[in-house]
């Protein structure tokens, strides 16, 4: 460790600990905290907020930032490790002191009683609770992205900015319309087919068995519960204060037995990156994912193109039918694989088949690009949000719980953060497609040896963390750049032979 670094590792560590705490906050809200305290755990994150402030922008860590730039020489002596946080904390001050620390401490407190009024909206569906505080949450993400301004980034793309970069409106756009090219035909095809049974999946199934199966699946799929923990939560969520504390939430419906099942699985995808994360950028600003889009890709990867593949099922559905006789012991595996890629244009995201997903992440993106741009007023969202669903997926939400206001993250102030789901699906395909040409997926998921999907995960994407960028790493791990053909050409080969469509 250069004698630089050294002076600037408590600085490091003081922010590490802080961003600790306010992901324990975070938690704790989504989990356990009782209703009445978020006013006043508000004034505890703004707080701890306003510290983690003043830790990255002291003017001794500018200051030796500097010095690291200035000592070229010795700069390049040192491990690429060091160089990658030096390079990482350079980004984040930057954007950090964009921000004053006043408003940022507001901008937090906002944020929390900001999701309680969601919670409370959802509940109650009631858009009106929530629109008032939406509505700052937008000014406060304007402002801020005018603060973040550069010559090549403005508006929109500087939040986009946040979760993926190098993934601008310009991109997006052209990413969105190869999709609904590809996907839009294939679902009206899909539409005029007889549909797939799937009743079975929503009779009564007992929650606390569900509890039992799938802490069996997350620990199946490999992860490490001596170093993680599942609860609950109205939505499902992975957080990480480092590789050796991971949790996850789940939500469980008593008459839908598919949907904790595939919110363990894609969580669980999210957590064994974390969990993966290697030792030396642990607790480090190294030690998260690489970038939204490439997280996402873990969790979906999971979920989807291994957790509804037929020989993910086969040493385990025996398990499945011991634990739901009743409901399932006259459903084969066959039937059973067939109704979990059931295609279904519905309202809710999250219950969401694999072709129309993205369409549900279009609505949004199309959405948030209108309310920065400030091109519509918050009180009109409801309405669009209707429109858009009818255009796209045939299907008007019946009210604004399972609408508008089915998502947590504007609550969050995590707009922009939507089109990585997009992007997620497209990296996954990519790197499934790379997988499969190095391994017999399927031989080994039938095996039960899921092992060595996590293996290859892990050698070209979880054990890098942050160090590498998520367009290096997809250049690694497939041998090419981002190539979205790779998704379109997936969800066409398997729900072609699904559907009997030629």
């Amino acid at each position: 460790m250069s004698q630089l670094f050294e002076q600037l590792v408590p600085y490091l560590e003081k922010h590490m600990a802080l961003q600790t705490a306010l992901a324990l906050l975070d938690w704790d809200d989504a989990t356990l905290a009782p209703k009445e305290a978020g006013e006043y755990t508000a004034k505890v994150i703004g707080i701890l907020s306003e510290e983690d402030f003043l830790c990255l922008t002291n003017p001794q860590v500018k200051k030796i930032l500097e010095d690291y730039e200035s000592k070229t020489e010795e700069t390049k002596e040192q491990e690429e490790t060091e160089q990658a946080i030096i390079r990482k904390i350079k980004k984040n001050l930057r954007k950090t002191e964009a921000i004053p620390k006043e408003e940022k401490r507001a901008y937090a407190e906002l944020k929390s009683k900001s999701q309680k009024a969601w919670q409370r909206a959802k509940k109650e569906n009631d858009f009106s609770i929530f629109a008032p505080y939406l509505k700052e949450v937008i000014a406060y993400c304007k402002k801020f992205a005018s603060y973040g301004a550069t010559e090549k980034l403005n508006g929109y793309d500087v939040l986009l900015d946040d979760y993926e970069e190098d993934f601008s409106v310009e991109v997006l756009d052209v990413f969105f319309e190869k999709l609904k090219a590809g996907i839009l035909p294939l679902l009206r095809k899909i539409q005029k087919k007889p549909q797939i049974e799937d009743s079975f999946l929503y009779q009564k199934y007992d929650i606390e068995k569900q509890k039992e199966f799938n802490r069996f699946l997350a620990e199946y799929i490999g992860f490490d519960l001596n170093r993680g923990v599942i609860a609950e939560s109205e939505h499902p969520f992975t957080t990480a204060w480092h590789n050796h504390d991971v949790r996850i939430t789940t939500h469980y419906y008593e008459e839908n037995l598919a949907g904790a099942i595939f919110s363990t699985i894609h969580e669980s995808g999210h957590a064994i990156y974390e969990q993966g994360i290697a030792d030396r950028y642990t607790q480090t600003v190294l030690g998260e994912g690489a970038s939204c889009g490439i997280h996402e890709s873990q969790s979906r990867l999971m979920e989807n193109m291994i957790g509804r593949s037929r020989a993910f099922w086969v040493p385990i559905y025996g398990k499945l039918v011991e634990t739901f006789p009743e409901q399932l012991g006259e459903v084969s595996l066959d039937q059973f694989v067939a109704a979990i890629n059931r295609v279904r244009a519905d309202e809710i995201r999250t219950e969401a088949d694999e072709l129309t997903y993205c369409l549900h992440i279009m609505v949004r993106y199309e959405l948030e690009k209108l309310m920065i741009n400030g091109e519509v007023e918050v009180e009109e969202l409801s309405r669009l949000w209707k429109e858009k669903y009818q255009e796209y997926l045939g299907v008007v939400p019946e009210n604004d719980t399972v609408g508008i206001l089915q998502d947590v993250h504007w609550s969050m102030g995590d707009i922009g953060y939507f089109p990585s789901y997009a992007l997620g699906n497209a990296f996954a395909a990519q790197i499934y497609a790379k997988m499969k040409s190095e391994i017999d997926v399927e031989a080994e998921l039938s095996k039960g040896n899921i092992g060595a999907v996590r293996e290859f995960l892990h050698r070209y994407v979880h054990q890098y963390g942050a160090f590498k960028e998520a367009r290096e790493i997809l250049k690694e791990a497939t041998g090419e750049e981002f190539n979205p053909d790779y998704f379109v050409g997936y969800l066409t080969e398997k729900y072609e032979k699904l559907y009997g469509i030629s």
